[in-house]
């Protein structure tokens, strides 16, 4: 019937209408790239990530405040722990210090307190290489009062007799000078222990001949256990590296301490190793060349010179 169709179709819109506002899709935010990927991760990995976030931060706190490179941090804005019952103290420089203002080091320049009395020069390294500033650093040195001594930087390109002809050929002491300094710190890969021992005599042995006097041996007291604790090397002034500690581990005798390599001075930019003797400053300039403890002025070969 025409009225009831009308009111069925009417019905039938109505629902559909209805049946439209229903079903019509809810629109949501997409997570973002970072989500979706996160929520592929499997448990395992987030297990990783965990322990590797949390052996980063073990890490980071060993570095910065117990390593050594922590305390130099540390000791480079202040926190430098002077030995005690040390009076007579000394630096060593190279290029890696500049161009240094002796005066100024001279007369305001002092270590815990205490004025500087020795400097120690890095003169060579390897069979080529002479420090751009041990020329200058040397005769300032003596120029400006200070107790002066070169090193040689042993190498691990270069055979031992070849270095020390190089050294002496570059480096010449004289009477108040300090001992010829061998800085030896790398045993090369090629050589045995045995070879590597054999070839620092070398070195100590063509030295002492031409200064008349035992070089000074300089290490890092764990290197010198391990590689150099012959009996034989006891004989040679020793002069241990070992930073950031109260006291030396090392139970030989010794001659010098080089306690930090992040002092500060005036006249010189940047951090300086601080080094102490051990004994009076008369015991120091005992163990210069041309003293009663080292050689005789008439022994001393002053005719390479």
């Amino acid at each position: 019937m025409p009225v009831s169709h009308t009111s069925n179709t009417t019905k039938r819109s109505q629902t559909g209408r209805k049946r439209q506002r229903l079903t019509s899709p809810v629109r949501r935010k997409q997570p973002g790239l970072l989500v979706r990927l996160l929520r592929h991760v499997p448990g395992w990995a987030w297990w990783i990530g965990g322990l590797s976030v949390a052996a980063l931060y073990v890490w980071f706190f060993y570095f910065f405040f117990v390593s050594p490179y922590g305390f130099r941090w540390r000791a480079l804005y202040g926190d430098i722990n002077y030995p005690e019952g040390y009076d007579i103290h000394g630096i060593d420089v190279s290029h890696y210090q500049g161009d240094i203002n002796w005066d100024l080091l001279r007369n305001q320049g002092t270590i815990d307190d205490c004025p500087i009395r020795f400097v120690m020069i890095k003169a060579t390294e390897g069979a080529t290489k002479v420090d751009e500033k041990f020329e200058d650093n040397f005769f300032q040195a003596r120029e400006y009062g200070f107790t002066r001594g070169a090193y040689h930087f042993y190498s691990l390109h270069s055979p031992a007799a070849d270095q020390a002809r190089f050294f002496i050929k570059n480096v010449k002491l004289e009477k108040g000078d300090l001992p010829p300094v061998l800085d030896v710190e790398h045993k090369p890969k090629n050589q045995t222990r045995e070879e590597f021992k054999q070839s620092v005599q070398e070195w100590l042995n063509i030295v002492e001949r031409h200064y008349g006097v035992k070089p000074i041996l300089y290490t890092y007291y764990k290197f010198k256990t391990e590689y150099l604790a012959d009996s034989v090397f006891n004989q040679y002034p020793y002069w241990i590296a070992h930073y950031y500690v109260d006291s030396v581990e090392y139970q030989g005798p010794w001659k010098f301490w080089q306690h930090t390599d992040a002092g500060s001075l005036p006249g010189i930019k940047g951090p300086v190793d601080f080094d102490i003797y051990n004994g009076s400053f008369y015991d120091l300039r005992r163990l210069t060349i041309g003293s009663q403890e080292t050689i005789g002025v008439d022994a001393y070969n002053t005719d390479l010179y």
